[in-house]
């Protein structure tokens, strides 16, 4: 299909683009690469009257080394993610993640920043930032701000992002154990089932994607592990919105969160 009818801005600069968005307001959305919005978009389901291009903003599109944190900017694309020895060294567990994303064309033009913004509930980040305690950092006109992971993800496709608010960066802790597990839809690979799990300690960080409407933190499985995987059994503790739909219904997601929570707590 064809989008609906929407003018174009390119912002030089996050004060233009959070600019634009304050002048356009709730009928305008911001585009990175596109892999999230454009497809909505060409199916109707998003249809905005204004479309404020990030991409060429200078300077969100690094990844640097700080201390005992990694600082990836918020247009990184998904191969530059997976083509970064400091992730590869130092975030083993965002590797092996973005490298299950889409496929090669996928992974060239999308972002980090956009999935993350898009926060599509199948969608292979999430997990990862939740288990990983990463900080989303954005900006918008009231200035500069720093969200945890874990009070990002409000609902199916919400985040606590303010509406004149842009995603910059994402800080993440250096991790020395993490593993990504994931259970993909054959046609479009996003996640049938998720999980991240990061040692944390002699205990565990889990988050896990595709299961529900809201990715989330396994605190059940976390409060239940003592060093066994037995603790997979609470994958899905205390969680109502598990998702259903043609690829698996809310009984078999259920069953299949605790499979890989047990795989993922396995390969630790």
């Amino acid at each position: 299909m064809i989008p609906a009818k929407f003018d174009y801005k390119r912002a030089s600069s996050v004060s233009e683009a959070i600019s634009l968005l304050g002048e356009h307001g709730s009928e305008a959305k911001v585009v990175s690469g596109g892999h999230s919005l454009v497809p909505a978009m060409k199916l109707r389901m998003s249809r905005p009257e204004v479309l404020i291009d990030i991409k060429r903003i200078p300077g969100l599109d690094t990844i640097t080394e700080e201390g005992d944190e990694i600082v990836i900017g918020a247009n990184c694309t998904h191969s530059q993610v997976m083509r970064s020895e400091v992730v590869q060294n130092h975030l083993n567990i965002v590797y092996q993640a973005v490298s299950k994303i889409g496929d090669v064309q996928i992974r060239n033009r999308g972002t980090i920043g956009g999935s993350l913004a898009h926060a599509d509930p199948s969608s292979d980040y999430p997990a990862v930032v939740l288990a990983c305690d990463a900080t989303i950092e954005v900006e918008g006109k009231e200035g500069k701000r720093s969200i945890p992971a874990t009070e990002f993800f409000l609902g199916l496709f919400w985040t606590a992002l303010a509406e004149e608010e842009i995603i910059t960066a994402i800080r993440f802790p250096k991790v020395a154990n993490g593993t990504y597990q994931k259970f993909f839809q054959s046609a479009s690979r996003f996640a049938v089932v998720g999980v991240a799990a990061v040692q944390d300690g002699d205990g565990v960080k889990v988050g896990i994607t595709g299961v529900a409407g809201t990715p989330y933190r396994a605190t059940a499985v976390e409060d239940a592990y003592s060093g066994s995987s037995d603790a997979a059994e609470h994958a899905v503790d205390g969680i109502e919105d598990l998702m259903s739909d043609h690829f698996a219904d809310e009984a078999y997601r259920a069953h299949l969160a605790k499979v890989m929570v047990k795989k993922a707590l396995e390969a630790l």
